[in-house]
Parts: structure tokens; sequence; C-alpha cells
């Protein structure tokens, strides 16, 4: 007997709502694109100016040439953000395990609500709650620090009288970043295949050996998403720092003293309103580096997920 040819395939016909719906999410992505093309063209165009202008010339470098007056404020963008993630993540993953694992489904309901709505609070009200509640109440403790650790560079005096420093700004910067953190790591832990879970409980498991062994390695790749989403976020924040920091220039890894390095946002944020020809160019030229550390931050948070993108249900 001769095999029956193979039957041709029939391609499937596509309907006008196809069509237009495939278009137009063709469009609306060409479209991200192009935006971001275009907000990396300005920025470079308009950073041009502040390369070639003599830095003599430019009264905002007050003598330093352009990589020395963005040199600290990188610094303080980075320093700044790692310590508001250190601080974050660990309390985040915290929470998410609770609200998942732990806590009773009406309570969990309740506070993943509480999460949701401390995303939305706008950075201007953690920018007044850092600068007149938490700062003059974490003082103390700076004090403590400098009279039993200060033989740390980190807790180095003098400790400041405000209040207002570099470690203070990252702990409202902390707080802004943690619902993110916990509402993305939240949803991945949830996504844990049941029989993954009781198969660790079948075999004598405790809970929080389960969670070892089967949740978190599962969202892995989750908690780094979140993770830099959140670092994102942290990097760009301007106004809660801004009114939070008390910043002197400078690169510093003290925490608690007086003389802090300032954020890239904040200084525009700052530095805009009598800002004037050139030294205008010099603050774009700030927020390009801003774009790259961003860009090259998410493009590493892309790599990393997509190296466990096969065991994870983040994506």
């Amino acid at each position: 007997m001769t095999a029956p040819a193979p039957t041709a395939l029939i391609p499937a016909k596509q309907r006008p709502g196809d069509r237009l719906f495939s278009g137009s999410a063709l469009v609306a992505g060409s479209l991200i694109l192009a935006v971001l093309a275009a907000v990396a063209a300005f920025l470079v165009i308009q950073s041009v100016p502040a390369v070639t202008t003599d830095p003599d010339d430019i009264s905002i470098l007050r003598g330093a040439n352009i990589v020395e007056y963005i040199g600290p404020l990188v610094f303080g963008t980075v320093w700044a953000a790692f310590i508001a993630l250190v601080l974050a993540v660990p309390v985040a993953i915290g929470i998410a395990l609770f609200i998942s694992h732990y806590a009773p489904r009406r309570l969990a309901q309740g506070l993943g609500y509480i999460i949701d709505l401390l995303a939305a609070v706008p950075s201007v009200v953690f920018g007044l709650w850092g600068g007149n509640v938490l700062a003059p109440a974490i003082q103390p403790l700076y004090t403590w620090l400098e009279q039993n650790l200060g033989w740390i560079p980190l807790f180095a005096g003098p400790a400041s009288g405000t209040g207002r420093t570099i470690l203070t700004a990252s702990v409202v910067l902390a707080v802004m970043i943690l619902p993110i953190i916990t509402a993305i790591c939240r949803e991945v832990f949830l996504q844990t295949p049941v029989l993954h879970e009781e198969a660790a409980l079948a075999l004598g498991a405790t809970r929080w050996e389960m969670i070892r062994m089967a949740v978190l390695p599962f969202g892995r790749a989750g908690i780094v998403s979140a993770s830099m989403l959140g670092l994102g976020r942290a990097l760009g924040e301007t106004m809660a720092v801004a009114m939070v920091l008390s910043a002197s220039g400078g690169i510093t890894l003290n925490l608690i003293s007086s003389s802090n390095p300032s954020t890239i946002a904040a200084n525009i944020a700052l530095s805009f309103p009598e800002a004037y020809g050139v030294n205008v160019n010099v603050l774009i030229a700030s927020g390009l580096v801003l774009f790259a550390i961003t860009l090259l931050v998410n493009t590493i948070a892309r790599i990393i997920v997509n190296r466990r993108k096969d065991f994870s249900g983040a994506n």
C-alpha cells in the first residue's frame, strides 16, 4: 500500500477585524520605538553644545569640566538607588510571600489593595513626609551610629543635624518602590504551579522549605524584573529626593553626614529654573547620562529574565 499524500495546509482566512488588530498592534509597537528614538535624538542634539563649548564659558560648571560636573551626580544617583534597592527588596519579598502563602484570604485581599494604593501615592507626598517627619525622627539614630559605629566609613561623622542625608533620601526611595516590587512579586509567587508546592509538602517539607525549594526558584526571574523596575523608578525620582536631600556635591560613601552627593534628576529640577544658555544644555547632557543608565539597567534585567524564561511565569 502506498502512503496517502499529505494534505496541503490551507491558510486561515483573515477577517477584517484580524487585519485591523494586527495593524494596530504593529503601529503601537513601532510608535514606542519611534518615541524612544526621538527622545534619544533630542537629548544627543541638545547635549552637543555642552561638550563643544569652552568650560570656562559655562557658569554652572564653576571652573570644572562637564565630566567633573556630571560624575558626582552619576555617583549620587546610583548610590541612592542602590541603597534603596537593598532596603526595599527583602521587605517586598517578605510581604509578597506573606500575602501569597501565609495570610488568610480576606487579610491577603486587604493587604493587596493597600499595596496597590501605595503605588499610586504622588512622589511629592513622600517628599513632604521624608523631609518633615522622617528626617527629624531619624536624626538621633545618626548620632548614635556616629558614636558607636563611627569606625565604619559609612557611618563616619560628623552626623547631620537635620537628618537630610543620602540615607534618608534612600529610605524614602525604598518606601516609594516597595509597592511596585511587592505587587509584581506577589503575582509571580501566585503563579507557582500547585503541583510543585504539593510535591514539596508531600515529601515532608515545611512551608518555609516548600517556599525555598519551589516558590523562590520559580519566581527568581520575576523578582529580578520587579527589582529592576523599582530601580528604574529610584534612578529617575526627582521631587522626593529634591525635597529630602540636602546636597553639597562631591563623592562620598558617608551616609549620615551633611556632605551628600546629589542625584541627576534632583539637580536638574533644582537648577533648571535659573539655567540659561549653554547651562541648559549641560543639564540636558546630564539627563542623557541618566537616560543611558536607565536603558542599561533595563537591558541587563531583560537579559537576566530571558535566561530563565522557560522556568518562570514572569513573562
